[in-house]
């Protein structure tokens, strides 16, 4: 049987995300979901960290420019909110450098935008 990481969190995350889906539905700008994720987060007693800025170090030196994650969920997976027609191939590429840089294993890539709510695992 394959060994999935972080099977048990990442399930908690999809069903909260599920949960603000149903109720919001599609159509509202990303702030709107994330504030609703932060008040499902509180009241499930689940830790995480909003907003959570990254560097990238290049050679001997940092880049001025930052990367800023939406949520880091149990100091361990990186949750990434969409409010998009679909998921492309940029917002997995993001969710990639954010793991390169945090030097986490998993990202969730949730779309708010679609009808119903689709995501991706991306593991480093």
């Amino acid at each position: 049987m394959e060994n999935i990481i972080y099977k048990e969190e990442s399930y908690e995350i999809i069903g909260i995300c599920m949960e603000v889906h149903n109720n919001l539905g599609a159509g509202f700008l990303e702030v709107v979901y994330k504030e609703a994720l932060e008040y499902e987060f509180k009241k499930a007693d689940i830790p995480y960290e909003r907003e959570v800025k990254y560097e990238v170090n290049y050679k001997d030196i940092i880049l001025p420019h930052k990367f800023y994650a939406d949520f880091v969920i149990n100091d361990k997976i990186i949750l990434e909110i969409k409010a998009v027609s679909t998921i492309v191939d940029v917002f997995v590429a993001q969710a990639i450098n954010y793991l390169k840089v945090s030097k986490n294993k998993l990202a969730l890539l949730v779309n708010f935008g679609e009808l119903r709510l689709n995501y991706k695992r991306i593991v480093l």
